[in-house]
């Protein structure tokens, strides 16, 4: 089952928040009916989106992720909230690039190298937060640990990882570590040696490693402190209705929706983020 959690290491020095996302990525895979190297890009992304999204104090606070690349991909977009439900979707579902030499999916030639990162957090106060970095890979992880260095001060280390075969998505999930203003050059140093020499987060869940597991590899350290709070199973649902389209209906403008529904007798309308329906045949008067 899906799962997030946190812990604190190095005397409460260092923060590690790990993730297991693979239900989520497998039923985004579904919905969209997404190609390989989609899945992984979608999929990476859906994962940082419930890792940011574990901060969040409110149900009702939410966190909008936009990468838009010159990449065949055609931007990727995911939105998540409080609750940890999270919903993506890409411009080109089906994209399809070569592989990379090592023979693993190529997510920065389908995203693209050229572009900009965008963090939206609606926080409940009076304008939502808006932080962006150019895009330094397109391989996403990196991109996001580049974000945190430019755009919040703050040094993360960043993984992020979708293991797809013919049946779907095997494994997917990620984690995010990052350091108190005390944390030793020394502690670093070792933090640091740990993350490089760590295996792929997808190789650790296939070796059915716990979160625990996981963070204690990473760190080092086997005396982790978990810290205790509601935790939040990471899930893809659409938060969509018939009410929330009736509302989109209003930027359409009042000339535009009669003509459509002089021509048509009815308006239809696709949900971006779950492919659902609505079909609106009411008179114009009732949407106004």
């Amino acid at each position: 089952m899906d799962k997030i959690q946190k812990f604190l290491a190095y005397h409460g020095k260092i923060n590690i928040t790990c993730i297991e996302t693979t239900q989520l990525v497998e039923k985004a895979r579904k919905v969209h009916d997404l190609s390989p190297v989609a899945t992984a890009a979608l999929g990476r992304c859906l994962t940082m989106g419930a890792l940011m999204a574990s901060n969040l104090k409110q149900e009702e606070d939410s966190i909008t992720l936009q990468i838009k690349g010159n990449g065949p991909i055609g931007g990727i977009t995911v939105t998540t909230d409080g609750k940890g439900r999270t919903r993506g979707y890409v411009g080109n579902p089906q994209v399809d690039v070569p592989l990379r030499k090592d023979g693993k999916l190529n997510v920065g030639q389908a995203v693209g190298k050229e572009g900009f990162l965008y963090v939206i957090k609606d926080i409940g106060l009076k304008e939502p937060y808006i932080g962006m970095a150019k895009l330094v890979s397109g391989e996403i992880a990196e991109d996001f640990a580049n974000y945190y260095y430019i755009s919040e001060q703050k040094n993360t280390a960043v993984a992020l990882g979708v293991l797809v075969n013919q049946e779907g998505v095997k494994k997917a999930g990620g984690f995010i570590v990052s350091s108190m203003p005390d944390a030793t050059e020394e502690e670093l140093f070792i933090l640091e040696n740990r993350l490089q020499e760590a295996k792929p987060i997808t190789k650790m869940l296939e070796e059915n490693k716990t979160l625990l597991e996981i963070a204690q590899d990473i760190t080092g350290e086997e005396n982790l402190k978990k810290l205790e709070q509601e935790e939040k199973t990471p899930k893809y649902e659409c938060t969509c209705s018939k009410e929330k389209m009736e509302k989109a209906l209003h930027s359409i403008g009042e000339e535009e929706l009669k003509k459509i529904i002089a021509e048509d007798k009815k308006i239809e309308m696709v949900c971006q983020f779950c492919n659902k329906k609505y079909e609106f045949t009411c008179p114009i008067r009732d949407v106004f």
